[in-house]
């Protein structure tokens, strides 16, 4: 029988880029939240003998090697030795160039399977974590269970205890497609002088408990560094953005570098009346209690 998984997004309410290492690669501080009710969903079923892993179906202009499903079995596999022929079929339900996590996410799932069924061949929490932020920045969290502070290029990760249950997330998640390193490249060439200060997580107030820290949220912390540059080339994010504002929300801001747009509302009727009013303009929207 095949097995399911599920790999569900996240959002950032809290991004600030603190800056740029000489192999490129972008430090960052950043509040990762867990969106349990929207997900991808991976049908693992085993292969015939030497197929090694193969991705159903194909992903526009993605070929299987660059799927990052793929590329975490491959990964995983050269770690280890540990090489299961299996057949994965991806429902996608994360929007792609949305900000949400959506393909780090799903091969974090595929990670979480193999170190479930490498047995002796199974990687240290530490070699696992590594090896999923060198298939991207975002993995390792996806590896965690619950919201987490995240540092360096996004690999080094605190669980927080952060107590959003007073909130519903209203995601708004427009068409538009954002790309990741255009975004990085945009924010670089700006102006120091006339790019706003960063807030960064100033506006987070923590103490630690046990093996958390914990966060409180203010409105101030809802700010995303890549709005600067996003925001002037795709005005009808801003106009979202501005909308959940007039509409209720306690805090709106775009997920990582967008284009989805998550606001929290304290109050549930606003919340779902937000939400139909932004499907009003074709806007894809979820909608959750967290």
């Amino acid at each position: 029988m095949p097995e399911i998984l599920s790999a569900h997004a996240k959002i950032n309410l809290c991004l600030h880029i603190t800056g740029r290492r000489a192999d490129g690669y972008h430090e960052l501080e950043s509040l990762f939240v867990p969106v349990p009710g929207l997900a991808d969903s991976l049908e693992m079923s085993p292969a015939l003998r030497g197929t090694g892993c193969r991705v159903e179906p194909a992903l526009p202009d993605c070929p299987q090697e660059r799927n990052l499903v793929h590329r975490a079995w491959t990964a995983y596999a050269k770690a280890t030795g540990f090489a299961p022929d299996v057949l994965v079929r991806l429902t996608k339900r994360i929007p792609t160039g949305a900000g949400l996590g959506g393909g780090s996410s799903d091969a974090a799932a595929m990670l979480r399977w193999l170190q479930g069924k490498a047995g002796a061949a199974a990687l240290t929490p530490s070699k696992l974590n590594a090896l999923a932020a060198s298939i991207g920045a975002d993995v390792p969290f996806f590896l965690l269970s619950g919201p987490a502070l995240a540092e360096g290029i996004g690999e080094k990760l605190t669980l927080v205890a952060l107590d959003l249950s007073a909130f519903t997330l209203v995601l708004a998640m427009p068409a538009a497609h954002i790309s990741t390193p255009w975004a990085y490249a945009a924010h670089d060439a700006l102006d120091p002088l006339k790019n706003p200060v960063s807030l960064g997580m100033d506006g987070l107030t923590s103490t630690r408990t046990a093996n958390k820290r914990r966060v409180s949220l203010s409105p101030v912390v809802a700010r995303n560094d890549f709005e600067v540059v996003v925001f002037p080339a795709n005005g009808a994010l801003r106009v979202i953005k501005e909308q959940l504002f007039r509409l209720g929300a306690a805090c709106a801001v775009m997920s990582g570098s967008g284009a989805a747009i998550a606001a929290l509302f304290r109050d549930t009727g606003l919340a779902q009346k937000a939400a139909e009013a932004v499907r009003l303009n074709g806007v894809t929207v979820h909608v959750e209690a967290l």
